[in-house]
């Protein structure tokens, strides 16, 4: 569901747009109470009563909750919005994307190795959890200009042993580079092309092992 600048969900308020794609829509908002600014994440324009949609968006928050590293963006909780609606009140990252980082150029060595470190804690992490994150990628890292390493976008993730390719049903896929699905349908990929480990390209279940590909 789109949200207007200047407009509230619950006691905060949306700033501004900060990015888009098939798993939902992602805001600037502001948090009188505490002085600060988080990020507001809701489902794309028309997809907020799918059941389906809103179940992935409730498990990405459980399993936000379920993990509490300094490389992972954090939530802080979740809102209900008249009509039903989810909204996922989360930590808002400072920085660019490793994407957009990578786009002006080679990075140094030593800046290489220390990201890197930083997403393999955090993968680490969540691992140790029994959570694989299914979608890492540049534009899924952000790189704060003290150097910080954040993880962020668990929206595809899943318990180990359960919740992947194969058994991920779905039967549309969006103009986004992620594939994503109304899970109407078996045998849709979930994921990003480029960085899909070859089980998960082809349907089928995955582990931790789909994020080490992805990583590499």
């Amino acid at each position: 569901m789109p949200l207007a600048p200047g407009s509230r969900v619950g006691p905060y308020e949306v700033v501004a747009p900060l990015g888009a794609g098939g798993m939902g829509e992602v805001y600037r908002a502001r948090d009188p109470r505490l002085g600060r600014e988080v990020a507001l994440k809701s489902l794309p324009a028309g997809m907020a009563s799918d059941p389906d949609r809103l179940a992935r968006l409730e498990r990405e928050a459980k399993l936000l909750a379920a993990l509490n590293h300094p490389n992972i963006a954090a939530i802080y909780g979740v809102e209900e919005e008249p009509g039903g609606a989810r909204i996922l009140v989360l930590e808002l990252a400072a920085g660019e994307t490793l994407g957009e980082r990578l786009q002006r150029g080679p990075m140094p060595l030593e800046d290489i190795v220390a990201v890197a470190r930083q997403i393999i804690a955090a993968l680490e992490a969540a691992h140790e959890r029994g959570i694989v994150h299914r979608d890492l990628k540049p534009d899924n890292v952000k790189v704060a200009p003290d150097g910080g390493v954040k993880v962020l976008d668990f929206g595809l993730a899943a318990a180990f042993g359960g919740i992947a390719g194969a058994s991920d049903p779905g039967a549309m896929m969006s103009q986004s580079p992620t594939m994503s699905a109304r899970m109407t349908a078996a045998g849709m990929l979930l994921g990003t092309a480029a960085y899909m480990s070859p089980e998960q390209a082809r349907g089928k279940p995955v582990d931790k092992r789909a994020d080490i590909w992805a990583f590499g």
